[in-house]
């Protein structure tokens, strides 16, 4: 099975062309798991499948390094973006990508008539605690708190996608990311889990991301959090409407315009070959 592997900012992908063999999806799962482990195959956060759409240009299948499906992953999208017009299967500059998070609205950036960016519509989010989903009567979930192991967070949950939940600290503390992630993941209160962004505000302009991804655990930039992060931020009047935001792969732009975020960053071919099925 030919492949390739991606990144986007420090966040990696398998990537395969899926439109006509006969693969289900629990043989998807599996696979998923087999390929991304690092260890014993190539390694990823996650798997890319394309296949054919009958209501956009293409379809991005998706799934996490533990096998489970994932409806959206920003940074996975870029290199799917960039997998799909790379080798011809899209032979646009603008078109539509159908996710189980809808359709999204793609615009490649050329350079030199090469990738040099590429720009994602990402929608609106959802603040409803029922759509994330949290278990609450609250009607949405922010500045709430939870009880964590030996303390008690500060949080705020979004849909975007994915369930995301956005934590604001005064420093980035990589102990603790690691510490209470993973227990804020799996928290109770998260029927489907959540991922979990530990978010500084540097000033209007500029956030500091670390994210513990639900299936996959930290990685170095998460697309959908990174968007998620700024969404909160800006509804708590903590940022601008265009914010850069740093994880440590890399950076991306989130631009809030007529409430819709998009997402601006660069996706990289890191190699291919074939894999062993």
């Amino acid at each position: 099975m030919k492949f390739w592997k991606l990144q986007g900012i420090g966040n990696d992908f398998i990537a395969i062309d899926g439109r006509y063999d006969n693969i289900d999806n629990n043989d998807y799962k599996l696979l998923a798991k087999k390929v991304c482990h690092r260890r014993f195959s190539v390694g990823a956060d996650g798997l890319l499948v394309v296949k054919n759409s009958n209501v956009a240009d293409i379809e991005m299948v998706y799934y996490n390094s533990d096998g489970s499906r994932a409806s959206m992953c920003g940074n996975g999208l870029r290199c799917f973006v960039k997998f799909v017009y790379d080798n011809n299967i899209v032979n646009k500059e603008e078109f539509d990508v159908y996710t189980l998070d809808g359709i999204k609205k793609i615009k490649i950036n050329l350079k030199n008539k090469e990738i040099d960016t590429i720009t994602v519509n990402m929608g609106k989010g959802s603040f409803k605690s029922c759509d994330i989903p949290v278990k609450t009567d609250k009607e949405v979930f922010i500045n709430e708190k939870i009880h964590v192991l030996d303390r008690d967070f500060n949080i705020n949950s979004i849909l975007m996608g994915v369930p995301h939940t956005i934590i604001f600290v005064e420093e980035i503390n990589m102990d603790e990311v690691h510490k209470y992630g993973p227990l804020i993941e799996k928290h109770e209160i998260f029927p489907q889990k959540t991922n979990v962004n530990f978010v500084k505000v540097i000033d209007q302009d500029n956030i500091l991301v670390r994210t513990w991804e639900r299936g996959c655990g930290y990685t170095l930039g998460c697309g959908t959090g990174m968007t998620a992060s700024v969404i909160i931020s800006n509804y708590l009047k903590k940022v601008g409407n265009s914010v850069n935001v740093i994880s440590e792969g890399g950076n991306i732009t989130i631009d809030l315009i007529k409430d819709e975020a998009y997402m601006s960053g660069k996706s990289e071919k890191i190699c291919e070959g074939n894999l062993e099925v």
